[in-house]
């Protein structure tokens, strides 16, 4: 099956401005790309009619928290939920990202162990809907890390336990390990500078993953916690709140094997709750406020030194649902100082590079993952955060969602 999309304004997935074209989807792929005034003669089993709407690449949430149960559609007061309800909840969340154009997701770890292994399977097998996911295990912290309570090492410490542990993974199918280097003072104030690793622990988690074909993803905030990440050859690290300049040049001269997510969008929905009075944030509204005002300064001198950044914000709390991860996009403009292409360019084109598959670009030879928009999100991102201004959702040049019948002729 073809579709032909035509009369459409396209952002590519660079920090390039739209330009008026047609792109023609064959079976899975983007088979071809036209920009005005040149046009695109191939007959089409399905021709699309943009009527002006921007036809841009799906969004790639590089920070995911499938199985942090809250979503837009159900919100749970309780993180830990019992296995089985927790199963559901990650299914329904893997939907609702879907749903509001998240085509691919990078996983940052999960709060129940197999679960991501078992979604992965049934989403590849098109049995329940979903983006592409690089899945993940438990995050996994060291016992007495008391400043984490999402993770587990449930095979004990060291450099051989590391390696039980990367097998284990790799056994199960799965695509990155998480690894909780520092402690977090939104659960437990000032453990941000604790390290729960050692050197010896992160030599052997680089060996394991190289053998095995796994990714890294580290939680590190500060230059000894990032040092060692480097150390295990992390693909991605998030937050990194407290690093020091001499940390950001260092960063830097890895910035072409590297990517790096500040995780924001849970520090801003923080600070934005009104929870009941029995419930005492006090201590997640201190540390985010603080973290805002580092990353403030922060993330602009990495963006300057060209580290690809990424949009992904611990969405799953109550206060910071799954389904509204496209707030990150406004966060990157208002709080960093992005323009509405680059933000955008971190939700696409540097997403498809995390994810290591040819997604995140309108491009040909690219796996066709598609939005319609209705409007122009390179000049309003905030346009992102309504699913309903998603005219159309194609993932793996299927629609998950189709156009309005008056857009097919």
């Amino acid at each position: 099956m073809s579709t032909l999309f035509h009369n459409i304004r396209i952002f590519d997935g660079s920090a390039s401005a739209p330009k008026l074209g047609s792109v023609l989807v064959d079976g899975n792929t983007i088979r071809q790309v036209a920009y005005a005034p040149d046009t695109i003669a191939a007959k089409a089993d399905t021709l699309i009619d943009g009527a002006g709407k921007t036809l841009m690449p799906g969004m790639i949430e590089a920070h995911t928290h499938l199985t942090w149960a809250s979503s837009v559609e159900k919100v749970y007061h309780q993180f830990i939920l019992p296995p089985e309800e927790l199963e559901i909840a990650a299914t329904r969340n893997a939907r609702v990202l879907l749903d509001h154009g998240f085509t691919s997701c990078y996983s940052a770890g999960a709060l129940g162990d197999g679960i991501e292994a078992r979604l992965h399977k049934a989403i590849e097998a098109g049995d329940t809907p979903g983006p592409r996911l690089i899945p993940s295990t438990l995050e996994r912290s060291p016992e007495g890390g008391e400043g984490v309570d999402t993770g587990d090492v449930f095979n004990g410490r060291g450099p051989d336990a590391m390696r039980a542990f990367v097998k284990y993974c790799a056994d199960q199918g799965l695509g990155s390990i998480k690894l909780v280097i520092s402690g977090e003072s939104a659960l437990k104030p000032g453990s941000h500078a604790e390290v729960l690793y050692t050197p010896e622990e992160m030599d052997a988690a680089r060996e394991a993953t190289r053998e095995h074909g796994l990714f890294i993803a580290c939680h590190a905030y500060t230059d000894a916690a990032v040092d060692l990440a480097l150390r295990a050859g992390a693909r991605i690290i998030y937050h990194g709140s407290y690093i020091s300049d001499a940390m950001v040049e260092t960063l830097a001269a890895h910035k072409d094997e590297l990517f790096y997510g500040p995780g924001c969008g849970v520090s801003v929905a923080a600070l934005e709750a009104s929870p009941p009075p029995h419930v005492d944030m006090s201590s997640m509204k201190s540390s985010a406020a603080e973290r805002m005002d580092l990353e403030r300064v922060l993330v602009p001198k990495l963006k300057a030194r060209g580290l690809r950044i990424l949009i992904g914000g611990d969405y799953g709390f109550p206060f910071n649902p799954n389904g509204r991860n496209a707030r990150d996009l406004a966060h990157f403009v208002d709080y960093f100082g992005y323009t509405p292409l680059e933000a955008l360019e971190a939700a696409t084109g540097f997403g498809g590079e995390l994810m290591d598959l040819p997604v995140g670009r309108v491009k040909e030879g690219y796996l066709a993952d598609l939005l319609l928009v209705d409007g122009d999100p390179t000049q309003d991102v905030t346009i992102l955060q309504d699913k309903s201004r998603l005219a159309a959702i194609m993932k793996d040049g299927v629609f998950h969602k189709a156009p309005a019948e008056a857009a097919l002729t």
